[in-house]
Formats: structure tokens, sequence, C-alpha cells
């Protein structure tokens, strides 16, 4: 068996041989590098003062995605080199999981004929059914940034052009490239077309949210972020938003207005107050519970801690579906960083990119869409100027033309998306009936998700999530 260098010096007279080799090479020595950080924990002094395995894991997941996607400036398909360096290098970080596993019994037939039961090992059982998931959302992602190849319905304007050359730019971010459509707008059958990927796109963002709201849900919370939290949980809301949760009768959607959400820093704070008074009552309820004392005082203030902790699980929701590009939460960080699980590391951290790039092409489309709406009625410019007078973190409070009050045309809900309903809600859209290649087997894989997190995003009837600007 001849090594690399040996190929190269047989076959040093063909330029088109030596090229493909020297690729080879480099592809050896980036993978060489990359499992060197992973044995190393990204400790390159080779002390062993690095982070955990799962930790260094994650981060290599994080940073690959980084280098790879970008920002995402544009709806088009993504540079040949980097979509081969994402599957290539990716592959290389999730070959892991295949040799996570477990035991389980497996019935054997001697050559005796008589059946014995033995211990076999078998990959473990949420790497075998969500890593496919992630692998069949990752593919129908890339593949919708690839059907944008050739389109010639809309373009892009360098943010350095003239102002008269210059398109629409929905959000405040001026250093995008902004969006022009012809005169009239797109035709009827590139805005349906729009919108079918719209769709497609927000059901891999739906099921990495799943994904990876259940993985962090199942990872432990650490002890250093227990002993820093407060008291109770009057003391980590504050006394405002304690008694606006802990009302008789109570509306999450009226408590969100009732907020100051104008910039992520607010959605942010909120968010880490409302996870810390979940840790708080479930560890009360859990220290009651170990009390064989039960009067019925206890038992009241138990329930009370239940029902606070429930509107509390679903203001996370409601705000986890408004803002889905929300950075991590204190607590999410915390696991993360503590964590030693691999399989949880890697399963966190695909779904958890997967999730951001989801949320930035949907932004991209809703740009177009956008851009498509006031070349049919330019008054929306007038209105978003009006509007952006005043500070905001997104529009899913608005409604553009054509949306109902739950969202687009063709919003589906969580369970219509995964296959948890058996009755499935009927469109107008002839859009929708495409090829079933969007609805693959991975909604069944995903059927498993927690039920309480698909009971709450449908009791609230939470609408596609929408983009952040």
């Amino acid at each position: 068996m001849t090594t690399i260098d040996e190929q190269e010096t047989t076959i040093s007279g063909d330029d088109d041989h030596v090229s493909l080799v020297k690729a080879k090479r480099h592809e050896l020595e980036q993978m060489k590098e990359r499992f060197a950080k992973l044995i190393l924990r990204e400790d390159m002094s080779g002390g062993g003062k690095g982070v955990s395995s799962a930790l260094a894991l994650s981060n290599a997941i994080t940073n690959l995605a980084a280098s790879a996607f970008g920002e995402q400036h544009k709806l088009a398909p993504m540079p040949e080199d980097r979509k081969r360096r994402w599957r290539r290098e990716v592959g290389w970080l999730l070959s892991v999981t295949n040799y996570i596993v477990e035991f389980v019994p497996s019935q054997q037939t001697s050559k005796d004929g008589s059946n014995m039961e033995v211990m076999m090992t078998k990959q473990r059982g949420d790497l075998r059914m969500n890593i496919p998931a992630l692998k069949k959302l990752d593919a129908m992602l890339i593949g919708c940034l690839d059907n944008f190849k050739n389109q010639n319905q809309f373009w892009y304007v360098s943010k350095d052009a003239d102002e008269s050359e210059k398109g629409v730019q929905r959000s405040d971010k001026w250093w995008l490239p902004t969006v022009k459509v012809p005169p009239e707008g797109l035709s009827e059958e590139s805005r349906k077309w729009m919108q079918y990927q719209k769709d497609c796109v927000n059901q891999v963002l739906k099921a990495s949210m799943a994904i990876n709201a259940e993985i962090l849900a199942e990872m432990e919370i650490p002890d250093d972020y227990i002993d820093n939290l407060p008291k109770n949980g009057r003391e980590s809301l504050g006394d405002q938003i304690y008694k606006s949760i802990t009302v008789d009768s109570f509306d999450p959607g009226q408590f969100l207005s009732t907020m100051d959400l104008s910039n992520e820093i607010n959605v942010l704070d909120l968010k880490n107050k409302m996870e810390a008074s979940i840790v708080i009552w479930k560890r009360k309820m859990n220290q009651k519970d170990s009390k064989s004392s039960w009067s019925s005082s206890i038992t009241v203030s138990m329930e009370k801690r239940e029902l606070f902790e429930d509107r509390a699980e679903t203001i996370l929701l409601l705000l986890k579906q408004r803002f889905p590009g929300l950075p991590q939460s204190s607590l999410e960080i915390s696991k993360i960083e503590s964590n030693k699980d691999v399989g949880h590391a890697i399963l966190e951290s695909y779904s958890r990119v997967l999730e951001s790039l989801a949320s930035t092409v949907m932004n991209r489309i809703e740009d177009v869409l956008y851009a498509d709406n006031v070349a049919q009625d330019p008054s929306l410019l007038a209105k978003k100027r009006t509007l952006s007078s005043r500070p905001t973190l997104n529009d899913s409070n608005r409604q553009t033309p054509g949306e109902t009050p739950t969202g687009s045309p063709t919003a589906t809900t969580l369970s219509d998306v995964m296959g948890w309903s058996v009755e499935q809600e009927a469109s107008p859209q002839p859009e929708e009936k495409e090829p079933e290649k969007y609805h693959s087997k991975s909604a069944k894989i995903l059927a498993r998700t927690k039920n309480s997190y698909m009971e709450k995003l449908e009791a609230y009837k939470l609408r596609s999530p929408t983009t952040r600007h």
C-alpha cells in the first residue's frame, strides 16, 4: 500500500493527479489538526488543562458552522468548496457518535439450535434517532439554498451603491446588500415559489428548535448555577413581573405586551429571569416532596408553584418563537459548559447551528417578500420609516399584506410539520403539494419530542417563528 508521498512521486508527470493528491494531503492534514485539538481538548500546550471532551466537540461544530456559513448575506447556493468542506468536516465530528453505544439484549442461536439471550452493543438510542433527522434537516436547508441558483426575479445591490440604484432594506442591518425586484413586483408563480421555500425552511427551523430544546432540558443544571440563584421566585423576577405572573387570570400574550422587548438585552434578561424562577420553583417543590409532612397549606403552595412554573415555561416558548435568533441564556451557557455527555454536546451544537442558519435564511426570504410587498404598495415604505423611529427588536407582531393574524398564508403548526397530528390542515395553496422530499421520515424520527413542548405550542397557537431585525 503506497503512501500519498509515494503516489505523488509516481504520478508526478500528471498535473491533474498531482493536484488531486495534494488536495487529499491537505484534507488529511486538516483532519489531523481537528482531531488533535479534540484530543488535546483545546489546550495546545499539552498540559492537560483543556476543556471537557464534550465542550471541545461542541465548540468545534459551532466554529465550523461559523466559518462555513458566515452570515449568509444573500439567497444563493453555498460555494461548492465551502459546501464540500462543511459536509466533510461535520462528518468527521459526527463520526464520534458511531462509537457511543449502549448494551441491548439480543437473541442468539447456538450450534445445537438452542436460543440464548446475549448483550450486544448498539448506538445509543437518542443518537440513533436524532442524528439521521438532523442530517436530513441539514440536507433540506442546503438544498433550499441550492434552489435559488439562476433565479432572476430579484437581485441584490451593494450597500455602497448610489441611493437611486439601491433596493429595499427591511431591517436596520445597513451592512447587508439591499434587495431589488421588478417594478411590478414578483410574478405570481415566483411569489408562490418563494412562499413555498419559506415554508420548507420553517420546517427545518421548527424541528431543529424542538430537538435543541429537548437536549437542553435533558442536561443537568450545574451546581454553580444553582448556588448563584436568588432565594425565591419573587427576588428572581422582581416585584412587578412576579405580580403579573401570579395573578389569578393570566394571559401570556398580554403579559409580554406589557414588557419592554425593544432590544435584545431586555429580551435576554427576561429569559434569564424566567429560567431562574423555574429552577427555583422546581427545587422548592422537590424539597417539599421529599418531606413526609403533607399539610393542606403545603399542598396549596406546591400547586401554586407548579402553576407559576407552567406560566413561566409558556413565556419562554413564546420568546423563543418570537426571537429565534436570541443568544443563549445564562442557564443554557452554564449547561453547555458543564455538560460531560459527548452525545448531548453533539446533538445540542448541531441542532443549534442548523436553527441559527435556518433563522438567517428565513430573514433573507422575508427581505425578498418585503421588497415584493413594497413594489405592490409603496406606502409600506413610508410606514416602515414611521415605525423605525420606535425602537423594536423585530416585527413579529406586525402584519404584512396577505398575512393572517396567525402568520403567513402557508404557516403550519409544529404538529403538521413533524407528523404528530392525525388531522392535516387544509390549505388552498397549490405549492404545498410538492414532492414529498420535504416531508421525509425525519418527521417520524422526531415524534418522540416531549409532549409538553408540543402541547404548549399548539395550546397557544404559536405561529411560525418570525424573523428578527
